[in-house]
């Protein structure tokens, strides 16, 4: 990564799950880099959805590099996810034609309720698949996968937490972390979004913003998913040895139910 740079720049590792992103700072320049990024960040950059990219630089070894506008900005906080330009921004997502046909040219097809439930039942270990909450719960995933399927899809985040959203300092609001994007049901990233964060007396104004109303097929097709994401999250943290997380992640599911 250093010789794409002269000396006098300051390379430091950005931290992240995947160890490929980087901050390079020189003077009053500075930039975000990522090695081998989707080809969608381009398309995700035009929509100004994430930071504006800079160039794209393949290596010799055939890694592909990118450098992304550094924004000033800060994360924002769970009790920020109400605000306006969150749901207009997911909705801006959700309704783009550029991003949904970028995925669908990189070879994504739809994700279909019934696959993500032989998943899950394919990922839960023996121990999991003994407790009570995770057994209702693939229950009701079982007797319910029939009544959600969707025509319609669009491109999905699916994983809105707050940390992933970028407010800069002249205000404009970016959702970032494009790794796990999916050509999916909106109801994955709008569970996620109001279960988490929203009061549910505040769902109906949340999603007016948004732009649809809160129907009772959208109820159940975003507990579905956020049931399933929960059964998800449980079993990767019992994998990372994370048992306190599991555990509090069991909990939640209970509520769910």
């Amino acid at each position: 990564m250093e010789h794409l740079f002269g000396h006098d720049w300051e390379i430091v590792p950005a931290g992240g799950a995947t160890g490929e992103a980087f901050y390079a700072k020189h003077e009053e320049q500075r930039l975000f880099l990522k090695r081998n990024s989707s080809p969608f960040l381009a398309v995700l950059s035009a929509e100004g959805i994430v930071p504006k990219l800079i160039w794209t630089k393949r290596m010799e070894n055939g890694d592909v590099i990118t450098a992304q506008q550094w924004m000033n900005g800060r994360e924002l906080k769970a009790a920020d996810m109400n605000q306006e330009s969150v749901a207009k921004l997911l909705r801006k997502i959700h309704s783009s034609k550029p991003l949904l046909g970028m995925l669908t040219r990189m070879g994504k097809s739809p994700l279909q309720p019934e696959t993500l439930l032989h998943l899950i039942e394919e990922e839960l270990d023996s121990d999991l698949k003994e407790q009570t909450a995770v057994i209702q719960s693939v229950d009701f995933l079982k007797k319910e996968v029939s009544h959600i399927r969707r025509e319609e899809n669009t491109v999905c985040h699916c994983d809105v937490n707050h940390n992933n959203w970028l407010l800069s300092e002249n205000n404009q609001l970016y959702l970032i972390d494009w790794d796990g994007a999916m050509i999916a049901d909106p109801a994955i990233d709008l569970g996620m979004l109001l279960y988490w964060y929203i009061p549910k007396e505040e769902w109906l104004n949340w999603l007016e913003r948004y732009g649809i109303e809160l129907t009772d097929d959208l109820r159940l097709r975003m507990k579905w998913y956020v049931i399933a994401q929960t059964l998800t999250s449980i079993q990767w943290h019992k994998s990372k040895f994370r048992y306190q997380e599991m555990d509090k992640w069991l909990s939640y599911l209970d509520e769910l139910l």
